[in-house]
């Protein structure tokens, strides 16, 4: 933890205990841009989050590269969740973030899925028998960390030069999961915590030594300095709520 976290926390802790004592009649609104992967957390969050405090929170999901160039041209989003640590970085030091607010929200991890129950054995063999499959699905590596976890992933396996002519990209994890599921890709890699709870398919949940660590962070941008509500997200984000909620889509914890 950085030596500027208490400090973060204890303002944003501050933020959210006086902003849970206005009444709903001074209830806000913010717009907080999301990495897909974070769809099913993130709505289950901005729903607690409403109940707790009245303030409401508007989502809007997409990848993290995608999310990142709708705000450097102005989009009017006030809380940026990304899916790595280092695009909130960039928006920082490019002046469209405030400085001194990023923090690790969860920690994401990378599995590989197929809707077929048949399809991904425990020990990932089927990537080494491409035959199996025509179409393997992964995120956009470019634009979303996912995607290019699942690249690192599959190089440091030794099998990508195998699969790249067989690679499908979803323009976003949520896409990628799509493509899954409709039977357009026989697997492909995806979050975990997008199939955590689904119990028709199989998967195999990516070793973490096979990817650089997925730190996704959280950053108040600048259009959202002067809003409550945005204050107060970023606030209930790191309650003991909001991170059982994100725990229990598989995501690791600071």
């Amino acid at each position: 933890m950085s030596p500027t976290m208490p400090k973060i926390k204890a303002i944003l802790s501050f933020a959210l205990t006086a902003l849970c004592l206005s009444s709903n009649a001074d209830a806000a609104e913010t717009t907080v841009a999301v990495a897909a992967n974070f769809t099913a957390a993130a709505n289950d969050i901005a729903k607690a989050f409403e109940a707790e405090t009245g303030h409401k929170a508007v989502l809007v999901f997409g990848s993290t590269g995608k999310l990142y160039a709708q705000i450097a041209n102005g989009a009017p989003f006030h809380v940026f969740l990304s899916a790595d640590a280092k695009t909130p970085k960039q928006t920082a030091d490019e002046g469209l973030a405030a400085p001194g607010t990023a923090f690790t929200y969860a920690k994401g991890k990378i599995v590989l899925f197929s809707a077929d129950a048949a399809v991904v054995d425990s020990a990932a063999d089927v990537l080494r028998t491409p035959a199996a499959f025509s179409k393997i699905a992964i995120a956009n590596p470019l634009s979303a960390p996912y995607g290019a976890a699942a690249v690192e992933a599959m190089k440091h396996l030794g099998v990508y030069d195998g699969l790249k002519d067989q690679i499908v990209q979803g323009d976003s994890i949520a896409q990628t999961h799509q493509f899954i599921m409709t039977h357009n890709a026989q697997l492909g890699f995806v979050a975990y915590a997008q199939v955590i709870h689904d119990n028709t398919g199989s998967m195999w949940l990516v070793p973490e030594s096979l990817y650089t660590p997925i730190r996704q962070d959280a950053v108040l941008l600048k259009t959202g300095m002067n809003n409550e509500a945005a204050q107060a997200f970023l606030a209930y984000l790191q309650s003991d709520a909001a991170r059982a909620i994100i725990a229990s889509y598989g995501y690791g914890l600071e």
